[in-house]
């Protein structure tokens, strides 16, 4: 579907002024859109597990375990998780809403960038009760937000990674996005879009087997691209730059980690791998997210890279934030 066909859905709360359009008129929107000034610290977006479970089965990581989680050690995981990235970046919350359990994995709310977000529009019925409650948290944080077409599944930051410089967007296809949906991206933030083809049903979106890392360097699971994909990684990584994880560390889901400037976050990793990224330079902290990985998702599936200027004083406390860190 051409980028000019995406049309702007109804808001679903007409008391919020409307803030949502098409792509097709997305020059005049981006004028208008707040803008971003540089940073120190990032800013993400995350949602207390507070629903969490494993309800329904819509990758293969849930086979087997359907109604096996633990909301409260999900809590304390998710916890730890919200500590070590507060540290070195400003957290957003959005209130979950019971029946949406993986309204936890934020990353999938959308792709946001300069104070405009792609809001998700996605594959499985069971997770597109979140786009409404998303929708309305990025209206009344100022975003401008750009809708996709019900037919076109777009899954957010789950499926598109910009390069450290940011004028590369990485976008994968093959199971819950579109590969339609790229010539919307590279019109909306007008940078060059390359898809990778994504092959293994294990690693169901890109953010699960492909990070780009702040220092220009590639954490990745080969096997999960098919060799087209492969060789356009190649083409623009040089050998030195590409860090091929293990089979091991690649089902751990190594390579979902929050990267912020030096500091690297991700779920348990092999000793071998976290001594070639500290020799790089990088420091790294591990976190147990095993509860998070019987729905298919980690670090990086739990957080959302935001517009930082828009959420200056974020980590401030509030009763929801008190609540979540003292259970």
């Amino acid at each position: 579907m051409p980028a000019e066909a995406l049309v702007a859905r109804s808001n679903p709360n007409p008391k919020l002024p409307t803030s949502s359009s098409s792509v097709s008129n997305l020059p005049a929107l981006r004028r208008q859109a707040p803008h971003a000034q540089p940073s120190p610290r990032p800013a993400l977006l995350m949602c207390a597990p507070k629903v969490y479970e494993v309800s329904y089965v819509i990758n293969p990581w849930m086979e087997g375990n359907l109604g096996h989680s633990s909301r409260q050690r999900a809590l304390r995981q998710w916890r730890n998780l919200y500590q070590a990235l507060s540290s070195v970046a400003q957290i957003c919350l959005v209130e979950p809403r019971a029946g949406l359990p993986d309204m936890v994995f934020t990353a999938n709310a959308g792709l946001a960038r300069d104070g405009v977000v792609a809001l998700s529009s996605f594959a499985y019925r069971e997770r597109q009760g979140e786009e409404p409650l998303f929708r309305r948290w990025f209206e009344e944080a100022g975003y401008m937000v750009i809708d996709m077409p019900r037919e076109t599944p777009f899954e957010g930051e789950g499926d598109a990674l910009f390069s450290a410089d940011g004028m590369r967007l990485w976008a994968g296809y093959g199971f819950r996005t579109a590969l339609s949906s790229h010539a919307a991206l590279q019109r909306i933030w007008h940078v060059e879009v390359v898809g990778l083809h994504l092959v293994d049903p294990r690693f169901y979106h890109l953010d699960t087997c492909f990070a780009p890392l702040e220092d220009g360097s590639l954490l990745y699971v080969p096997a999960a691209f098919d060799h087209a994909s492969l060789r356009k990684i190649e083409a623009f990584y040089p050998a030195e730059k590409r860090i091929a994880v293990s089979e091991q560390d690649g089902l751990a889901f190594a390579c979902n980690a929050v990267n912020l400037g030096r500091r690297i976050v991700l779920n348990r990793i092999s000793a071998e791998l976290e001594e070639e990224l500290r020799q790089r330079g990088f420091e790294v902290t591990q976190i147990e997210l095993d509860e998070f990985l019987k729905a298919g998702g980690a670090a990086k599936c739990l957080v959302l890279k935001l517009t930082p200027s828009l959420h200056c004083g974020s980590n401030a406390d509030d009763p929801m934030r008190a609540e979540l860190l003292e259970v």
